[in-house]
């Protein structure tokens, strides 16, 4: 068993980094040249992590399974970027960003990790204005800002609905500056299948080329994974097609502990679901909680009409309208965290009360285009409520988005460190597909903020750190004989694959499997549901390896061949989501069990018991997963219920 060590420095919370970058080990510009770093995944961790370390003078390989790094699911992040500025001088600072991630996380998080972030929030900001990222600017040329929930401060930076898609480009222009001066090899259409390690270091990994189908080797003196979080597992989700958790799963079948696997995001404002045959959710940005307004009818059968289409909107007074989370949270009112405005919304629904399909409650702009006008609300929105009408069909400047809530993000991920290693040594993870940051609930704008803050301020001092030790050691040729088993594993499961010649599609078990996900383990839980969620996933898991049809050769471009490794491993990591969900007798933020909430539905947290990271180790495919726990302490903050009310 390897033991938990976060690795936490000495002395008072605000000092940890600094101290921590003072006394680090460095590497010299000469032995730089004589390093090579793999990194795994192109989006704003990666891109930025791989254009870091190639500026320092390492020498890097960068993979990702897109024709371009430019479709990296961070595009898809819309409203903003948190940053500790205080340019609306409201009251903010990094203490205060600090306090309310940890809160927002619902106590789940890692203080030290949290304030770090915290701490280089705002270098982020000047990193990327330098870079020529447009975010909004006041009419003075200072850059603008704007609310997001959890927070009673304008912290969040951004450009229009498109903060992600801009964010992504600075990083992208940083990274190809850098395979332009030699220093990145970057392999564009190339998935990781495996990771390499030897004497008990990652030392490299195996990728298949999408193109040709061609299995392939490469060494690293440290491998870094980037790539995402495993949201995808549930079918539906806001997340991009090719989104998926096997580059963290075969790290954790290497020995990578998994951190919190249960801990997945509900966002409260996705375009609701439209047919039996969709296969991808849209996300509406937070940033409309802003100026919308959440309602739906306080009578049922104004509820039934609006469904039935016998009454429209506009049709309902002011006084028939239930503003359910200005109602209930009047401190924060639509801006409350993600996770209490998606139950809040589902509480509205299975009461009766939703529109649409039943499964759905309005945002309204009525009231911000009558305070403001349309011309401001369009130089806001405009892209989002062009996306809106496209996929709807309504003009949501005449008639309220009709919104409910959808999987988005995933805070569980490999269990790492305050260097960001996880527990292989050499074995690094970034940005979503770790766990350290963002407890039981993520606040919006904070993914964007924990990618690049990751990538272009954190890892590049943790990793030299550890490559200090590493400079003696030559390049490993790809021929050693664990790259051969390597390869040979991952060949022989392609192989597997190919001979099943069941009946059923990979997308057809993947629906199946996913629509169950969400029933049992998705944004309510309990215990009958999760133990007989275990016993039904344990079946489709079998089902899948004795009926799963794919087509095609493996010596060639197949996505079906890329599905069906991709959803083995989601119903894997889904067995392991259940697993934690069923030992966590706890409701906290994402994490909703039935049987421990208030009278008035808000989740209760058991800190007696329950005050602690669950790491879970991978044994073998016949034996259970074991648990271990990293106490959580909290030095510099007070533990207390969330209160969104007052």
């Amino acid at each position: 068993m390897i033991r938990l060590d976060a690795r936490i420095p000495e002395g008072p919370l605000a000092e940890k980094w600094t101290r921590f970058k003072a006394t680090q080990k460095l590497v010299s510009p000469a032995n730089k040249r004589k390093l090579d770093i793999i990194v795994v995944g192109t989006g704003l961790a990666g891109a930025s992590a791989a254009a870091s370390l190639g500026e320092q003078g390492f020498n890097v390989k960068v993979f990702c399974y897109q024709d371009s790094p430019r479709r990296a699911h961070s595009i898809a992040a819309q409203g903003g970027i948190n940053a500790a500025k205080n340019y609306p001088n409201d009251g903010d600072s990094v203490y205060r960003l600090f306090y309310d991630t940890i809160k927002g996380g619902d106590y789940r998080s890692r203080e030290a990790n949290v304030y770090r972030l915290a701490e280089v929030s705002g270098s982020i900001i000047d990193q990327c204005v330098a870079r020529g990222v447009p975010f909004a600017r006041e009419y003075s040329g200072v850059l603008k800002n704007r609310s997001f929930g959890g927070a009673q401060v304008s912290r969040t930076f951004y450009a229009r609905g498109q903060t992600g898609q801009q964010l992504l480009l600075g990083a992208y222009g940083a990274m190809m500056r850098q395979v332009n001066a030699g220093k990145i090899t970057f392999f564009p259409r190339t998935e990781m299948l495996d990771l390499v390690i030897i004497e008990g270091k990652a030392r490299g990994i195996i990728t298949r080329n999408l193109i040709t189908g061609a299995l392939e080797r490469h060494f690293g003196h440290a491998v870094v994974l980037a790539t995402g979080g495993y949201g995808r597992a549930y079918f539906l989700s806001t997340m991009a097609m090719g989104a998926n958790g096997s580059a963290i799963w075969q790290a954790y079948k290497k020995g990578a502990y998994f951190a919190n696997p249960s801990f997945v995001q509900i966002h409260p404002t996705c375009i609701p679901v439209h047919g039996d045959y969709q296969s991808k959710l849209t996300l509406m940005s937070e940033s409309l909680r802003n100026d919308g307004r959440i309602w739906v009818p306080k009578k049922s059968e104004d509820a039934e009409a609006l469904r039935n289409k016998t009454k429209l909107p506009a049709d309902l007074a002011e006084e028939d309208r239930d503003y359910y989370l200005e109602r209930k949270y009047p401190a924060f009112g639509n801006l409350v965290p993600r996770d209490v405005a998606s139950r809040a919304a589902k509480d509205r629904c299975d009461a009766g009360f939703g529109v649409g399909s039943g499964l759905a409650v309005y945002l309204d702009f009525e009231d911000a285009i009558k305070n403001l006008g349309k011309d401001v609300i369009r130089e806001r929105y405009g892209n989002l409520f062009q996306m809106y009408e496209k996929i709807v069909d309504e003009n949501p400047y005449k008639t309220p988005m009709m919104i409910y809530p959808a999987i988005h993000y995933c805070m569980g991920g490999l269990w790492v460190d305050y260097h960001l290693m996880t527990t292989i040594p050499g074995l690094f993870a970034i940005g979503e597909c770790n766990f350290s940051d963002h407890g039981a609930n993520r606040l919006g704008a904070s993914a964007l903020m924990q990618g690049l803050a990751d990538g272009y301020f954190i890892l590049p001092y943790t990793l030299q750190h550890y490559l200090a030790e590493e400079i003696l050691v030559p390049r490993m040729p790809v021929t050693l004989p664990e790259f051969e088993r390597a390869e040979n594993s991952v060949r022989d499961n392609i192989h597997k694959l190919f001979s099943i010649k069941g009946k059923q599609s990979v997308d057809a078990i993947h629906r199946k499997f996913g629509l169950k996900l969400w029933e049992m383990v998705g944004m309510a839980r309990n215990k009958s549901g999760l133990e007989s969620a275990l016993k039904e996933f344990s079946a489709l898991k079998e089902e899948f390896w004795k009926d799963v049809r794919v087509t095609g050769r493996y010596d060639e471009m197949n996505p079906e061949l890329e599905k069906a490794g991709r959803v083995a491993d989601f119903i894997e990591i889904g067995e392991l989501m259940a697993r934690d969900a069923l030992q966590r007798e706890e409701s906290c933020g994402g994490h909703f069990r039935e049987e421990h909430q208030s009278d008035e539905g808000e989740a209760m947290r058991n800190d007696d018991d329950f005050m602690f990271v669950a790491v879970w180790e991978y044994k073998a495919s016949d034996r259970e997963h074991e648990m271990h726990k990293e106490p959580l302490k909290y030095e510099d903050i007070k533990v207390a219920i969330r209160n969104y009310k007052i």
